[in-house]
């Protein structure tokens, strides 16, 4: 048994040593003066430094998260890092619809543009629960949120593209998808048939699917909209758990996983490459086109769970029809 557990540890060493060695990064050189980016969980681990790097392009960028201190000292970090003080930070609740529409509400009421929306934010597996609107958070945080989110940004990231510079919409995924399902009985249980693990498998699996249906939708549209799979990235996943393993497990993460600066890697290169800008509806991984499971490009799932989520998060057909229209309803 030792032996097993042994090879299996051995294995695992191997396959993170690897995924770390081999992460892409960004080779864009692209200015974003005169843009304007939110970037959702933007004031800690890979979103800071996605904030931070757009920031030092040049870009407005608005940091979105729910905590006001760590919202303050993630905008303090980004103005400072990037020597660029059109940063703003914003109150955003993804595990709260009324919060979702109120932000949106704000921003296509005070900003005169938006190019890049970077769908980061999300959370981990420790536990799950029902939120307010009877969601279950993971799913909620990690993939209804950003539905909502998405779609109520639409008018202004229509209006801001141009066919020489598309806006981007870069939804944040996982490896994980590919253990996730899309059962559309079951998208609302907080752990009633799911383990946590599984939710937040089914998290990242909607998230691809959006991703290739949204990216039919916008065609003709001045808007494209990818996926990225970070590889994996060392988080503060595992600070609920007791302390001497939470420290235990935190340091084989930050020797193994890949930093939150080498995570950014493939959303910035989704976000800023000019060859990443003429393509919508894939999937990047390592900065470069790949290839996730095949339920998550089957056209009748992704319809059907379209058609859930916008009657979950409460868009009609019409609410939806003027989400594409580049004006604000």
């Amino acid at each position: 048994m030792l032996i097993v557990v042994l090879l299996i540890v051995a294995c695992a060493i191997v396959v993170a040593l690897y995924q770390k060695q081999t992460n892409g990064v960004c080779q864009s050189r692209r200015r974003l003066d005169g843009r304007t980016a939110i970037v959702t969980g933007g004031t800690s681990g890979m979103g800071l430094h996605i904030a931070e790097e757009l920031a030092r392009r040049g870009a407005r960028v608005i940091v979105a998260c729910p905590f006001p201190a760590e919202g303050a000292a993630g905008l303090a970090h980004v103005r400072s890092r990037s020597g660029n003080d059109d940063v703003v930070f914003k109150l955003l609740d993804l595990g709260s619809l009324e919060s979702v529409r109120a932000f949106a509400t704000h921003v296509l009421a005070t900003e005169q543009r938006l190019d890049i929306l970077v769908n980061n934010a999300g959370v981990g597996v420790p536990g799950d629960f029902l939120t307010r609107d009877g969601l279950s958070f993971i799913m909620q945080v990690n993939y209804f949120g950003t539905f909502q989110l998405t779609l109520l940004l639409l008018p202004l990231l229509i209006k801001s593209g141009s066919p020489e510079d598309p806006s981007r919409i870069v939804n944040t995924s996982s490896i994980a998808h590919w253990i996730g399902t899309a059962d559309m009985k079951r998208l609302t249980g907080a752990g009633h048939y799911w383990p946590t693990v599984r939710v937040y498998a089914n998290s990242k699996l909607c998230l691809v699917l959006f991703t290739h249906e949204l990216a039919k939708r916008l065609r003709g549209t001045n808007v494209v909209v990818n996926c990225v799979d970070p590889g994996a990235v060392g988080t503060r996943i595992f600070e609920s758990l007791n302390k001497l393993v939470g420290i235990v497990l935190n340091v084989a993460v930050q020797c193994l996983f890949k930093t939150a600066r080498q995570g950014a890697q493939t959303a910035l290169h989704v976000a800023l490459d000019e060859a990443a800008g003429r393509v919508s509806g894939q999937l990047f991984k390592n900065c470069a086109v790949s290839r996730g499971a095949a339920r998550a490009y089957r056209d009748d799932t992704a319809l059907q769970l379209w058609d859930e989520s916008a009657r979950l998060v409460h868009l009609t057909p019409a609410h939806i029809e003027k989400c594409f229209l580049s004006s604000t309803f």
